[in-house]
């Protein structure tokens, strides 16, 4: 006759540390370790741990463990989900087994780490899908002790409570960025927009007086745009300024900056060393022209452009802020706009 060891009573304290545990965790394993602790306590049996299943991968992990005697169940161990006590568990509906070789004398798994005792709860969400399992286990026959069932079941609902929350939390921090994103983007073009531009702007300002360097502001004006919506549609418009981003870009280095700031309207920065800052303003207006004169192809139509027109200023002090600094630019590109009206006119 199997002689069975008394079933064990619920901690001294309990609920306090129970209560402990639920309001002082920030994060999954914060809670989670002091639970197998408890659940360890609770039930008896030397081995706790949680486990994640990824039901696409046919894959369990052991997510946290806790061990205590000579049955050891590591932390990161990775087995395929069919076949695992876990899964037979679930699938007969049986939560607790003190002989799990008359159970399942064919697991490998319970053979290998020398499980003799065995209880498990799924842990779900909200939805009812499955994220893994809270499970314990003797490598000696064991019983479980009375209300030890309800308070894995109730363990594995805090935990998958605590696993909603991180992944709400996660989902509310991606949204918070891509609307960070998008404030600071031009939806057309994908280019950083005004706000970005002006953030920029300060920043490179306040580097002036600190590193010897210059900056280079870049206006960049689309002459003819509304005649290229109005011959060819919005579509074709909005094709003609997301190539002329690219070519804008392509144009400049890769530690340069260009925005789109509305309409027809771009600006290129660049900080090259203050001794070479007007030369490289020459350079880059230059580039620009070139990169953006020419043939366009948008899908099936061609677009013959003859350029925008682009203004540069340089700024080699801080004296400017960078609203004046972008009017300065804006003020050179409608001379050079007004220079190329008059040179179309005698022509």
């Amino acid at each position: 006759m199997v002689v069975m060891p008394p079933a064990p009573s619920l901690p001294a304290n309990f609920v306090g540390r129970l209560a402990d545990s639920v309001t002082l965790a920030r994060s999954l394993e914060e809670l989670v370790r002091p639970l197998l602790e408890l659940l360890q306590a609770v039930t008896g049996l030397e081995s706790t741990y949680l486990t994640a299943i990824d039901l696409d991968a046919g894959a369990q992990y052991i997510l946290y463990s806790r061990n205590t005697q000579r049955l050891q169940i590591p932390e990161g161990l990775s087995v395929p989900w069919e076949g695992t006590l876990c899964k037979r568990a679930l699938d007969e509906g049986r939560s607790y087994t003190d002989d799990v070789a008359q159970c399942w004398a064919d697991s490998a798994a319970a053979r290998a780490l020398g499980i003799a005792t065995y209880a498990s709860t799924p842990v779900r969400m909200e939805d009812g899908s499955l994220y893994g399992t809270l499970c314990a286990a003797s490598d000696e026959r064991k019983p479980l002790a009375e209300g030890a069932e309800q308070v894995l079941h109730m363990f594995a609902r805090l935990i998958g409570q605590q696993i909603e929350r991180e992944q709400l939390v996660r989902a509310l921090r991606q949204a918070n960025d891509s609307l960070a994103v998008s404030a600071l983007m031009d939806a057309t073009t994908h280019l950083p927009n005004r706000r970005a531009l002006m953030a920029e702007l300060a920043r490179r300002r306040s580097a002036l007086a600190v590193d010897g360097r210059a900056l280079v502001v870049a206006f960049i004006d689309l002459d003819r745009f509304k005649a290229i919506n109005d011959q060819y549609g919005h579509e074709a418009g909005d094709q003609f300024l997301r190539a002329m981003g690219g070519r804008l870009q392509g144009a400049m280095r890769i530690d340069d900056f260009v925005a789109r700031i509305g309409g027809d309207e771009f600006v290129a920065l660049s900080s090259p060393p203050q001794a070479d800052a007007e030369a490289v303003s020459r350079i880059i207006e230059e580039r620009l022209q070139t990169a953006t004169t020419g043939h366009f192809h948008l899908g099936g139509t061609v677009i013959d452009y003859a350029g925008p027109s682009i203004g540069v200023a340089v700024a080699l002090t801080d004296a400017l802020d960078p609203e004046a600094m972008l009017a300065q630019a804006d003020a050179a590109m409608y001379a050079a706009k007004r220079e190329r009206r008059s040179g179309d006119s005698r022509r």
